[in-house]
C-alpha cells in the first residue's frame, strides 16, 4: 500500500475560485466586493510571507484587500484602536490580526476587540462559544481545512475514529469540535497522554498539530489511515548545502507514506487550505453581516 498524497494546494485553488464566484454574486447585491482587512505588526519574516500570500490570493479571487502595517514598537492601545476602526467600517467584512504580535502587546486583548461577526480567523471568545454550542458563526481556518480534506478523502466521516495530537486553541481544540460536528469519535491527545503511539494507531484520521518536527513516526499510524499533518517546521538540511534548511511536518512523511491511506505533504498540504478557508470566511461574513443568503458553493 502507498498513501494517496492529498494535494492541498490544488484543493485550495478550487476553493479560492468558488469563493471568488460567491464574492462576485454578493458584490452585485452589495455594490462592492467582500472585503478582508489584514493587520501586520512588526517585521517577522514568516508573518510577512503569510500576509503577502493572503493579500495576493484575496485579490486574485476578486475580493477586496486592505493591508495595515505598523512597526514593531507600535503600542497596544494603538493596535486596539486600529481594530476598533475596522470594526466600525461597514465596508470591511473580515478582520485578521496576524500572529504572533510583539511581546509588549497582549494578543488576547487585541483579538477580543475584533467584532465576532468579522472574526474570520474564528479566534474570539464569542466565535469559540458559537463553535462549542453549534451555532452559526465563523470557524477557525486551519482546522476547517483539515475537515474539508478529510471529507474529500474519506467521504462521510460518521463513526470514524479521529485522534488530534495537540490541544491548542488555534488548531487542536477547534479541530476536535469540528470533527465532532461530522459525527466522528474524537480523542484529543497531548504530551502527557499515556502510550501516545498506541493511541495514534487506533485512528482512522490522525491530526498531528504540536509543532515538533517528524514526531509522529511510521509505526504510529494504522495502515490505511488518513494523516492530516498540520505542523510546519523548518529544520537544518546540510544535504542541500551549508546553512540550508527545509520544511517538514509533525509526521515523518517518508516513514508513513508507504502504508497510510492518505497523507498531506508539508509544504503543500494543510497550509494552502488555511488561506482558502480565510477567503471562504470573508465571503460568509459579508453575507451574514448584511442579512443576505449565503451564496451557493461558498
Amino acid at each position: 500500500m502507498s498513501a494517496e498524497i492529498i494535494d492541498g494546494k490544488a484543493v485550495a485553488a478550487e476553493i479560492d475560485v468558488r469563493a471568488g464566484e460567491a464574492g462576485a454574486e454578493l458584490a452585485r447585491k452589495l455594490g462592492r466586493a467582500p472585503c478582508l482587512a489584514v493587520v501586520l505588526i512588526g517585521e517577522d519574516p514568516a508573518s510577512q510571507v503569510y500576509v503577502r500570500n493572503k493579500v495576493r490570493r484575496t485579490e486574485a479571487a476578486g475580493l477586496t484587500s486592505i493591508e495595515i502595517r505598523k512597526p514593531a514598537d507600535v503600542s497596544e492601545a494603538e493596535t486596539i484602536e486600529i481594530v476598533r476602526t475596522l470594526n466600525a467600517n461597514p465596508e470591511v467584512d473580515g478582520i485578521l490580526v496576524q500572529l504572533p504580535l510583539p511581546d509588549h502587546i497582549d494578543a488576547n486583548a487585541v483579538i477580543e476587540t475584533i467584532d465576532p461577526d468579522k472574526d474570520v480567523d474564528g479566534l474570539t471568545e464569542a466565535s469559540a462559544g458559537r463553535l462549542v454550542l453549534g451555532k452559526r458563526g465563523l470557524r477557525p481556518c486551519t482546522p476547517t481545512g483539515c475537515v474539508d480534506l478529510a471529507k474529500r478523502a474519506l467521504g462521510d466521516l460518521s463513526g470514524k475514529s479521529v485522534v488530534v495530537i495537540g490541544r491548542s486553541i488555534l488548531v487542536g481544540k477547534p479541530a476536535a469540535l469540528l470533527f465532532l460536528e461530522q459525527n466522528a469519535t474524537v480523542t484529543i491527545a497531548h504530551s502527557r497522554t499515556a502510550d501516545l503511539p498506541g493511541l495514534a494507531r487506533t485512528a482512522d484520521i490522525l491530526v498531528p498539530a504540536v509543532g515538533r518536527p517528524e514526531m509522529v513516526r511510521g509505526d504510529w499510524v494504522k495502515p490505511g489511515a488518513c494523516v492530516l499533518d498540520v505542523g510546519i517546521n523548518r529544520i537544518d538540511a546540510p544535504e542541500r548545502g551549508e546553512g540550508k534548511t527545509r520544511l517538514v511536518g509533525d509526521a515523518a512523511f517518508d516513514e508513513i507514506v508507504g502504508h497510510a491511506g492518505w497523507i498531506t505533504p508539508v509544504p503543500g498540504g494543510i497550509g494552502p487550505m488555511t488561506i482558502a478557508m480565510l477567503l471562504r470566511n470573508t465571503v460568509l461574513a459579508a453575507a451574514l453581516r448584511n442579512g443576505l443568503e449565503i451564496p451557493t458553493g461558498s
